[in-house]
């Protein structure tokens, strides 16, 4: 959906985060839900799901995704991996988390166009993890930039 000069598809950025959200829960394997945080303020951008859950529960995945990519710790250690390989980028270094619980698989994913909009994707524990990273990838990718 990028337009040949490689700006982002026509149409609001919520539209575009939808539309994203949208895709990632029909298109990626075992897929049970999909969501967009924004990592400036916390907040939960987006979000498709096989299940209705109460907002608090979707709040406190947005409140975790923001931790487990900008708590104090993380970026504590992402400086002092960034100074001991010499990068200077002011970007950060983790880019994608996996994290498995009993029953499900959950996949981070920072969003090359706007690092502060970080993408989750959960499935079922049973998804071929080799397809859940290549599918968001792609879908990443396809969709365009935010």
């Amino acid at each position: 959906m990028n337009t040949s000069s490689g700006a982002p598809a026509p149409g609001s950025m919520t539209d575009r985060i939808s539309t994203l959200v949208k895709v990632l829960r029909s298109e990626v394997p075992d897929c049970v839900a999909a969501g967009a945080i924004d990592m400036a303020t916390g907040m939960l951008l987006a979000v498709e799901t096989v299940d209705n859950h109460p907002q608090e529960v979707l709040d406190l995945l947005a409140a975790a995704t923001l931790e487990l990519f900008q708590g104090r710790n993380v970026v504590m250690i992402e400086n002092i991996w960034k100074e001991r390989r010499g990068i200077r980028l002011d970007r950060h270094y983790f880019q994608e988390i996996l994290v498995n619980s009993d029953n499900l698989t959950h996949l981070f994913v920072r969003t090359e166009s706007r690092e502060d909009v970080v993408i989750v994707v959960v499935c079922r524990k049973s998804v071929n993890v080799g397809m859940l990273f290549a599918q968001t990838r792609r879908v990443l990718k396809d969709v365009g930039q935010l």
